[in-house]
């Protein structure tokens, strides 16, 4: 399996666009797969810049329904007029960060039927799964930091029911793909079991020199409990990063774009 990162905070090149969000090509021995697409459509001119045919795509994915994910749709759409995307029927509920600022989808993309909702397991391919995990009991407490979601009562906390996984079985590994880990890194694992995971662990509001010394330490703690390696990137933060590297050396890394993993 190969994992080109498309589109990350940072980047590994001059070459390349570098922005808040994240966007994946997944290539296994069967299928190619985009997962996520950034926060505009910057992921297809790397893409283009490093030799992928995004053309090739069988499917693509929306982990959750936030802007820095779900940007470039719009571009992806017309550049691959076929391929579906699959992404939670939750998707296009409205999402507003801490500040009030809506984070959501285009609403004008909802009736566009290349958009399948799926619910909380969906096989779209053989040793391919998409979950939710959302009606599982969580070991850990979810800490929205200020995320909400707007209903017809008013603003409440989000849930996430919006965000799914991807789960890939080859060679006998679970690979495990997660856009922000928004239900908890440590619930994720739980849960899942996965013998790699990528993706992002949202621990940005946690200032490792301050009040998120303990919780990090927690999690580092209990991460290198599961026999698994870990390419964090995106909404982990790179602070937060270094701190969880120094306690979990070689068995997390980060990714930024134009890097290439394979399994």
């Amino acid at each position: 399996m190969k994992i080109t990162v498309l589109m990350e905070n940072t980047t590994s090149s001059t070459d390349l666009v570098s922005e808040h969000g994240l966007s994946l090509f997944i290539e296994t021995d069967r299928y190619n797969i985009l997962f996520d697409m950034g926060q505009s459509g910057a992921f297809v001119d790397n893409a283009a810049h490093m030799g992928i045919d995004l053309q090739s795509t069988d499917f693509a994915v929306l982990s959750h329904g936030h802007y820095d994910h779900g940007g470039g749709i719009r571009r992806f759409l017309e550049l691959v007029p076929d391929t579906p995307i699959y992404l939670s029927r939750y998707a296009f509920e409205p999402h507003y960060n801490g500040s009030g600022k809506y984070i959501g989808l285009d609403p004008a993309l909802r009736v566009l039927p290349r958009l399948k909702p799926v619910e909380d397991v969906f096989e779209p391919l053989p040793s391919l799964m998409l979950l939710s995990c959302h009606t599982r009991p969580h070991k850990y407490p979810i800490h929205p930091f200020g995320l909400s979601l707007q209903t017809d009562s008013g603003f409440i906390p989000d849930d996430f029911r919006h965000e799914i996984y991807l789960l890939l079985t080859e060679n006998d590994k679970r690979i495990l793909i997660s856009g922000c880990s928004h239900k908890g890194i440590l619930n994720i694992m739980d849960w899942l079991h996965p013998d790699i995971l990528v993706g992002g662990f949202h621990f940005t509001k946690l200032d490792p020199a301050g009040e998120g010394f303990l919780p990090l330490t927690a999690a580092a703690e209990e991460l290198q409990q599961y026999d698994c390696r870990y390419y964090t990137c995106h909404c982990t933060g790179c602070e937060q990063y270094s701190f969880l590297r120094s306690k979990m050396g070689e068995q997390l890394r980060y990714i930024a774009t134009g890097q290439v993993l394979t399994f």
